[in-house]
């Protein structure tokens, strides 16, 4: 994501990403490091096949939302 933003809201700094807040923190210049690390990682990723969709099915540590049904012409 390479929309993001950081607020002060109250005695805290809330790092957003587009409309949504990710991460609530007291140091701006964490927030900020935080953010610049996050970048750098997702740069050094290669990026997906075009037709691929996200899969979190071989990680044991992600469950899948219970109230999401999943896409039926995915399903076997």
């Amino acid at each position: 994501m390479k929309n993001y933003s950081i607020v002060r809201i109250g005695d805290e700094y809330v790092v957003r990403a587009g409309d949504n807040s990710v991460l609530r923190i007291a140091s701006r210049r964490r927030a900020a490091r935080l953010v610049t690390d996050a970048a750098e990682l997702l740069d050094s990723q290669p990026p997906p096949p075009p037709d691929a969709e996200p899969s979190t099915a071989g990680d044991p540590g992600v469950m899948p939302d219970p109230k999401v049904m999943p896409d039926p012409s995915k399903l076997p």
